[in-house]
């Protein structure tokens, strides 16, 4: 039984991508071709795959737009993850957060009903949100650090402590940030294991994803804002790499699988994945 990292590096060795498509199905927003399904998340997601599963690393499906369309939706959710190839790690977005026998549901939901080789988390209510999702040896928890929404500094960058005197390297150096005690705590998470942890690390802060790697040289990222948010991509290919090597899980969703609302919908979405894996070839480490 393979582990979540040694899927994922296999996975971005066969393919020489570091890729994940995110599976975020709107189905108002599915091209013309699969509307009048009945239930047109299926036929779309398996289009999608079978067009780009050579040129990715990961699949990521957002929890919320299966949610959206109510049992319908959570049905799909299910069938969609089991045409995923077994050797391509899928990460369910779930941004999950709560404690206790929530959190265990929530896992047991996640990695066993519907197979995910890993998660979101978010670690606003602390450990106790982290370690029911760490129990599974095999499988990892990405856990939410700088994200790269509009409003992320509200409480990602508050001044949470000083520093100690012996890492204040400069005169007046800044306190820390709140999402930098994150990446500190994660590392002792992902050492305390079993399962892997990594970090949540948005591609439109390329400044603040340098300074999370210096903190946690071996963690891997998952790293979203590529494509329709326009985020930095030598950033995230050139910090996103850990200290052994693993490349970063880069997340490209509305870009891709919306490339094309017509007939040609799966041939445009291999286009522009493929347009996403060249550059990130170009940019070194593949």
């Amino acid at each position: 039984m393979s582990t979540f990292i040694e899927k994922l590096a296999q996975a971005q060795r066969k393919n020489r991508s570091y890729l994940c498509i995110g599976l975020d199905i709107v189905v108002s927003h599915t091209p013309l071709p699969i509307q009048p399904y009945d239930e047109p998340m299926l036929p779309f997601a398996r289009a999608i795959i079978e067009a780009t599963s050579d040129l990715v690393c990961a699949y990521k499906p957002n929890l919320g737009f299966y949610l959206a369309e109510g049992a319908a939706g959570m049905v799909a959710l299910e069938r969609i993850v089991r045409l995923i190839p077994p050797d391509i790690p899928i990460i369910l977005d779930g941004k999950f957060g709560d404690f206790g026998h929530t959190a265990e549901a929530y896992a047991r939901g996640a990695f066993e009903q519907f197979r995910a080789d890993a998660v979101t988390l978010s670690p606003y209510i602390g450990s106790d949100a982290i370690r029911p999702f760490l129990k599974y040896a095999d499988r990892g928890a990405f856990v939410l650090a700088r994200t790269g929404n509009e409003h992320a500094w509200e409480l990602q960058d508050l001044e949470v402590e000083a520093r100690p005197a012996m890492d204040d390297q400069r005169a007046g150096a800044p306190m820390p940030r709140l999402y930098e005690k994150v990446a500190l705590m994660a590392n002792r998470w992902h050492a305390e294991g079993p399962g892997a942890c990594g970090l949540v690390v948005g591609a439109t802060a390329p400044e603040e994803m340098q300074r999370i790697r210096a903190l946690s040289p071996q963690l891997p990222f998952l790293i979203p804002g590529v494509g329709a948010q326009g985020g930095d991509l030598a950033a995230a290919v050139e910090f996103g790499r850990t200290r052994d090597g693993l490349g970063p899980v880069i997340n490209a969703s509305r870009s891709v699988i919306y490339a094309s609302r017509k007939a040609d919908f799966a041939e445009a979405a291999r286009a522009a994945a493929l347009q996403l894996v060249e550059q990130m070839r170009s940019l070194g480490g593949l």
